[in-house]
């Protein structure tokens, strides 16, 4: 359920707004145990997720670090390789 929580942080390119609501909505997903809210529900589950992802992004705004930005496309491959050992 959580596949699109994940580290958004010093990636060049940085994380994109897609990305971070991604992050808020499976965020979110997983609080209320909801993968598609009832309509009595919708409008706090949507609420929910704008909330996360405005905090997530302020978040990634306001933090620092000294180590190189990574590659998107290099941890990429990287993840891409583990699955296939773990999977294979």
């Amino acid at each position: 359920m959580c596949r699109n929580i994940r580290t958004l942080f010093n990636f060049e390119p940085p994380a994109t707004d897609e990305e971070i609501r991604a992050s808020a909505l499976q965020f979110v997903r997983k609080l209320s145990g909801f993968t598609h809210p009832s309509q009595a529900n919708k409008a706090a589950f949507d609420r929910a997720v704008d909330e996360v992802a405005d905090v997530a992004r302020r978040l990634l705004g306001a933090l620092e670090t000294t180590s190189p930005a990574k590659d998107r496309e290099v941890e990429a491959m990287k993840a891409r390789a583990r699955a296939k050992e773990r999977f294979a």
